[in-house]
């Protein structure tokens, strides 16, 4: 049995800033900006935004590109690594808003991995016959955490919201929404050398969120880029290979990739190194920036409605992230 993503969605916040509107404060003239990190623009949250009205937002513009229900839905997962809070749960938050029923819901951390690593969990349950229609969310707001005067994130990440529907009916002639992607194969790592490459070291139980941190901006994010760029682009070199091992396919038999929309030159460096075709490849790193583990699923949405995806594709999913996490999946349009 095959889990089929048979709706997608997703939700940006309204505020759209743009290099000119941090340019001053971090040095950088605009066009420097683009430059480094291939992104024009990203959106950040205005006040009545949060990472639960997003990943609300997105849900129902997935269920309704499933038509299906808030009742049909028979588990939730989010992943977010900037909840509104601890607890309760952005899961369970957008389970009382949809009024979805006393199905299961819970969040999980992967950092900007975690949506596959949530897609894992959803497609195990349908797999298993514990459920019939899960809801996969990720929903990231990270420009809380920014320092506003540092070029490696401030000028990186953005806020947004991915979700989709998943499905465990194999007859597509039964589906309401028609054909979908199946699921062929996720796979999920993680390792410990990277866990000090992105951090944001206060507000937890380790060290507390005092005067002294706040003075010390320990509570704001922080990344030692250069580490980062080379780790990630070996690590998803490596996936994307076990990917094509494990399917028993060849890098030409992918008709799109979608990466983790960190930072343009990672990803010009991934498509150098694997020799993948620019016309392979479905970015939205410019409008969007890294918007984290949402990144992912936006971009799945985007392919989808732009009509980069058609009938028979195969697509390879690959991300990467704080922890260190990585991940591929292998997607086909049925």
């Amino acid at each position: 049995m095959f889990s089929h993503i048979i709706g997608t969605g997703s939700a940006l916040p309204k505020q759209v800033i743009t290099n000119k509107d941090i340019s001053i404060q971090i040095g950088l003239s605009e066009n420097e900006i683009e430059k480094k990190t291939g992104i024009v623009t990203r959106h950040w949250v205005s006040p009545g935004e949060t990472t639960v009205t997003l990943a609300i937002d997105a849900t129902k513009a997935a269920l309704q590109s499933a038509n299906l229900s808030p009742g049909e839905i028979d588990l939730i997962v989010v992943s977010t690594s900037s909840p509104d809070m601890f607890f309760p749960s952005v899961a369970c938050l957008v389970q009382k808003e949809l009024s979805c029923g006393t199905v299961p819901a819970f969040d999980i951390n992967a950092s900007c991995t975690g949506f596959l690593y949530a897609l894992t969990i959803g497609d195990q349950f349908l797999k298993r016959g514990k459920v019939k229609n899960a809801l996969i969310i990720a929903s990231e707001v990270k420009s809380v955490y920014l320092n506003r005067k540092n070029l490696q994130t401030v000028s990186l990440f953005g806020d947004g919201a991915g979700a989709v529907v998943l499905s465990n009916i194999p007859d597509v002639e039964k589906r309401k929404s028609g054909p979908g992607l199946m699921i062929r194969s996720i796979q999920i790592f993680s390792g410990g050398p990277g866990e000090q490459l992105i951090t944001l070291p206060a507000g937890g139980s380790r060290c507390p969120l005092t005067p002294d941190t706040i003075r010390k901006e320990l509570h704001l994010m922080q990344m030692n880029g250069t580490r980062l760029f080379r780790l990630a682009i070996n690590k998803i070199d490596e996936a994307i290979s076990r990917l094509l091992e494990e399917n028993r396919i060849t890098l030409d038999e992918i008709d799109l990739f979608l990466f983790h929309q960190a930072n343009a030159r990672i990803l010009e460096a991934v498509l150098k190194r694997k020799k993948i075709p620019q016309v392979k490849h479905h970015m939205t790193i410019q409008q969007f920036g890294n918007t984290s583990s949402s990144s992912l699923p936006i971009a799945l949405n985007d392919a989808i409605k732009s009509g980069r995806i058609k009938q028979g594709a195969l697509i390879s999913l690959c991300a990467f992230g704080g922890g260190f996490t990585w991940g591929t999946a292998l997607l086909e349009m049925t």
